[in-house]
């Protein structure tokens, strides 16, 4: 009895500690974030979001970082989703269960929580230097394809699994091949998880640093790139270069260009929550 009762309590010293600990974590956050947006706000308006990056604070902006940004997901969208979706599709639906097939699924997995920095030396021994493409934004845009592709086969697996088998077997009876049934069925009652899991691994990819640094990203990009080779920035490197300046000024700006990077963070896991409710509903 006496060791059943210091147990429990010993449980319950475990859960207030995790308790204390999870509200201290939150409260650090909420102090962290209030401060940004009471220093960030005020630097915020069209000019800084359409001004060239400047050795000056007071006229420096953010635009250069945002088109390769933007130029930066849609090459990764364009490379990942394509490749991602269909190794899930094969996976799930067209692998026989063997040996082979568990050991793939476990390093897949695995590969899911490699730490970025790795990608980012595969990229740069890959890209950068095998296939000659230099710090360009398409080195970038290819190493973080390999970054989110096993987060997008294990999201679309999951999803698929999620499908009722009963709506297979009656798309079967109904005369329906594999492929009609995939297309016509699995896809459309899994495309809102799927679309999650994109969403959520674009989430990952945008925040990232580490890697692009290893593959050539700039800090400082006075012009915004015009093809697949130039040389590119992107916000969180934007946001590196200016808290390691002892100005002021940089100090704001970089307060600045956080707010926008997690408004452009937050609005994709708004869209990510949205679609996947909708898509629940339906099944319902």
């Amino acid at each position: 009895m006496n060791n059943l009762r210091k147990n429990k309590l010993k449980d319950q010293a475990f859960k207030i500690l995790g308790v204390l600990f999870t509200m201290f974590g939150i409260l650090m956050l909420v102090i962290l974030i209030y401060n940004i947006f009471k220093i960030g706000l005020t630097r915020i308006n069209w000019s800084f979001l359409t001004s060239l990056p400047s050795r000056k604070p007071e006229s420096a902006g953010i635009y250069t970082a945002i088109i390769g940004t933007l130029d930066l997901m849609l090459l990764t969208i364009i490379f990942a989703i394509p490749i991602g979706v269909g190794a899930g599709i094969y996976l799930e639906e067209y692998t026989k269960k063997s040996k082979w097939s568990s050991l793939l699924e476990i390093n897949i997995s695995n590969l899911a929580g490699v730490p970025s920095i790795i990608y980012g030396l595969l990229g740069l021994g890959v890209f950068v230097r095998f296939f000659g493409f230099g710090g360009s934004i398409l080195s970038g845009a290819l190493t973080l394809s390999l970054l989110i592709l096993p987060i997008i086969i294990v999201a679309t697996r999951e999803a698929i699994k999620a499908v009722p088998s009963s709506l297979k077997e009656a798309s079967f009876a109904l005369g329906a091949s594999k492929w009609q049934t995939i297309s016509n069925v699995v896809l459309p009652s899994s495309f809102g998880g799927i679309l999650t899991g994109i969403i959520l691994s674009l989430s990952r990819a945008i925040g990232e640093t580490a890697p692009l640094i290893v593959v050539g990203a700039m800090a400082y990009v006075p012009f915004v790139p015009k093809s697949l080779f130039d040389t590119f920035s992107v916000l969180p490197m934007q946001i590196f270069n200016w808290t390691t300046r002892p100005q002021q000024g940089f100090a704001i700006a970089a307060s600045g260009a956080i707010i926008i990077l997690l408004l452009i963070t937050f609005i994709m896991n708004g869209i990510a929550v949205y679609f996947r409710n909708k898509w629940q509903k339906k099944l319902q």
